[in-house]
């Protein structure tokens, strides 16, 4: 199920940086409140408008005609051809444990997505994951994946530990992800901390390009407020 929806871009601004190299970049950044429903396209997902927790925010959920053999729910950003910069959002997920018992309320970001989210990079949160008293559940609280062709589970299987770690979390709350990314490189910073809980030093697509998705597993209810992109290329 696909359809266009809506994300009101409050700000839109550039200055000048520099690179690596020393060489001057302009900066782009645009604050998306996420409080209509302009401008997204939801793919296998019901959007709209709630308020969640006190503020107003986008909140995706599985749809009465949902594809049951995908499992991803996707709001992808209109408008943002993204390849390196930052994106700062805040989200809370919510189990829906009547649809699938082991749900844990992954609720997280696509970048660089292609083919309507189909292809793309993505990292997310188990907020029930963040303060389980099983320390394996614990370990398991951020996550890496690239679609189609590295899953969360080949990456777990090939290379254990590596694109998955611990971060306090409490489920149901908003949470701050911040993600920094250049070239194939990208750092998850969680509420404010001044050191990345999970870094990824070989992103799966490669130097690409694409949009910014808001992502959540099939059986979660998702939430997302206050979205900031800052594009340096």
């Amino acid at each position: 199920m696909r359809k266009i929806v809506s994300a009101l871009c409050l700000a839109s601004f550039g200055l000048l940086a520099l690179n690596g190299g020393g060489q001057a970049t302009r900066e782009r950044t645009r604050v998306f409140r996420l409080d209509s429903m302009e401008g997204l396209e939801a793919v296998n997902t019901k959007a709209d408008r709630v308020v969640y927790r006190g503020r107003k925010a986008l909140h995706l959920a599985p749809g009465q005609n949902h594809e049951t053999d995908r499992n991803s729910m996707v709001a992808l950003v209109g408008g943002t051809d993204f390849k390196d910069g930052i994106i700062e959002v805040e989200v809370a997920g919510v189990p829906i444990v009547a649809m699938d018992p082991t749900a844990r309320g992954f609720v997280g970001v696509e970048f660089r997505a292609q083919e309507h989210g189909a292809r793309a990079e993505n990292i997310y949160l188990r907020p029930t994951n963040g303060r389980a008293d099983d320390q394996v559940r614990r370990n398991h609280s951020v996550q890496y994946e690239s679609l189609p062709e590295s899953p969360w589970h080949r990456l777990r299987k090939e290379a254990p530990g590596m694109y998955e770690a611990y971060v306090d979390l409490d489920a149901g709350a908003w949470t701050k992800m911040r993600i920094e990314i250049a070239e194939t490189r990208a750092r998850l910073y969680v509420n404010g901390a001044e050191q990345p809980c999970l870094i990824v030093n070989d992103l799966k697509l490669g130097d690409v390009r694409g949009q910014i998705g808001l992502w959540a597993y099939i059986a979660t209810d998702a939430y997302f407020s206050n979205l900031k992109v800052t594009q340096t290329n």
